[in-house]
């Protein structure tokens, strides 16, 4: 089984604006998307998971931790997530995810590799704090 992964992008800033890439995402297998964003922050959408789906995630706005673990394993891993740091996070197959929302207007794209059809028959849900990684470190 591959291991949740980080594809880095950048900013370009000139005297037009910017322009966010993530140029090393390859979108072959990709079937479909959808965006979601929470109605506060601090929200936690979790734990979703899928033996056959592999999911890219991506922050267009704000900010989120974003949590990928192996459901069978209790060592979850986290991700920060921003789109001042744009970057694609890959969660294989086997893995549930969930995330929470860090700043005001957090808007989140989810790229599937599944159809609609093939994710409800993939669809293994947990508590949201089934594997507790939402309180705030304090450094």
């Amino acid at each position: 089984m591959k291991d949740p992964r980080i594809i880095l992008g950048g900013i370009a800033v000139d005297d037009r604006g910017s322009v966010s890439f993530v140029n090393d995402f390859n979108f072959s297998d990709i079937k479909r998307f959808y965006m979601v964003e929470n109605h506060r922050v601090g929200f936690i959408r979790a734990w979703h998971g899928h033996e056959k789906e592999g999911k890219y995630v991506f922050v267009a706005k704000g900010a989120a931790l974003i949590g990928a673990v192996e459901m069978n394993s209790s060592d979850p891993k986290k991700f920060i997530l921003s789109d001042k740091s744009p970057r694609i996070l890959f969660i294989p197959p086997g893995y549930a995810n969930g995330f929470k929302t860090l700043e005001e207007g957090t808007r989140i794209i989810f790229y599937s590799t599944s159809t609609l059809e093939e994710s409800l028959g993939d669809d293994i849900r947990f508590s949201f704090d089934h594997w507790d990684i939402w309180k705030e470190d304090f450094r």
